[in-house]
């Protein structure tokens, strides 16, 4: 359940209880080579993830040589699924990312007083 905002390539996923809640980023197909994929675990109301959600989304907007439009977020509600709530209920935010055989890795916490290019440059890192 998306819709796409093409002057950024945003989208907005239903998360919980078939309301939409969370940006989530770029490039939803999922046939598209080499897409990268993060993914945010993440709850209603919880301000550290809307700050990062926030970051993420200016991250993802710059252009340049170094820009990440080739990397799809999907952003979790861990109150939707009892398994990431457990996993996840004191650490949130959490991200991850989608390795090339599909399990994912949790990524080091990025610091909310962060540059937007710094964590532009950490997400690439995190790729590389």
């Amino acid at each position: 359940m998306a819709a796409a905002i093409s002057s950024a390539n945003w989208a907005f996923v239903a998360a919980r209880r078939g309301r939409r809640q969370w940006p989530l980023s770029c490039n939803l197909s999922s046939s598209t080579p080499n897409t990268r994929r993060l993914i945010l675990y993440s709850k209603p109301g919880c301000c550290l993830c809307d700050g990062l959600k926030e970051k993420l989304q200016a991250a993802f907007s710059l252009s340049g040589p170094d820009s990440l439009n080739d990397v799809t977020l999907q952003v979790r509600d861990i109150t939707t699924n009892p398994e990431w709530e457990k996993a996840y209920q004191y650490e949130i935010p959490v991200l991850a990312k989608e390795n090339s055989d599909g399990k994912e890795e949790i990524l080091p916490r990025l610091s909310p007083r962060l540059s937007v290019e710094l964590i532009q440059k950490k997400l690439l890192a995190a790729f590389s």
